[in-house]
């Protein structure tokens, strides 16, 4: 995966950033952290400047986030309700979690959106929510592409840091990702070990 991101970086500069935060955000195991880090290496040794790299990452980031959220706009959150019903052991959800949910969402949605997207495992999930909750088109741009910036700029500041040293970047990435993954799973478990329906 790391071999084809630098290819990527390689023949596409800028515009292949683009699409790599895209095609990130679209299918989340593409690793953004490894994008903009590399991203950011690029700059230390002077292929690519750091403003334009941020700009079109975030881009890029707002696209693949859009997808989404348009998946869930079109699909609206009341089409759930069969399928929560149905698989609500599972989900650990009732119909009644998830309207409250929506009613939080409508409330504070963009804030959600916004911290969301310094999560490595949410932050591509969230767009859904956003869509079936019918978020504003520009309130959802504008939050996403807010944390967006911010989060690439960390991860770019972080490969410019690391300068040509990839390995250090994959060291800490690694981990973290590993950890994150396995602190959802064991708490999903936990939530569906301990869940129990209202009725």
């Amino acid at each position: 995966m790391t071999d084809i991101i630098i290819n990527m970086i390689a023949w596409g500069g800028y515009i292949g950033i683009l699409l790599l935060m895209a095609a990130e955000n679209v299918f989340p195991p593409i690793p953004s952290e490894v994008i903009m880090g590399l991203g950011g290496m690029a700059v230390a040794r002077g292929q690519m400047a750091m403003v334009p790299l941020i700009l079109w990452g975030t881009v890029g980031t707002v696209i693949g986030n859009y997808f989404w959220y348009e998946i869930g706009r079109r699909l609206g959150y009341k089409r759930l309700r069969p399928f929560v019903d149905r698989w609500g052991r599972w989900l650990t959800l009732e119909w009644h979690d998830v309207e409250k949910l929506h009613a939080f969402f409508q409330r504070h949605g963009q804030w959600v959106i916004f911290v969301f997207r310094f999560m490595p495992a949410g932050r591509t999930i969230i767009s859904l929510p956003a869509g079936m909750t019918c978020m504003p088109h520009w309130r959802f741009i504008v939050w996403t592409a807010a944390g967006s910036a911010i989060w690439n700029t960390i991860l770019a500041g972080a490969g410019y840091y690391l300068g040509a040293n990839f390995h250090e970047l994959d060291r800490y990435v690694g981990p973290v990702a590993v950890a994150t993954m396995v602190g959802i799973v064991g708490f999903y478990l936990y939530r569906v070990i301990c869940w129990k329906p209202r009725a």
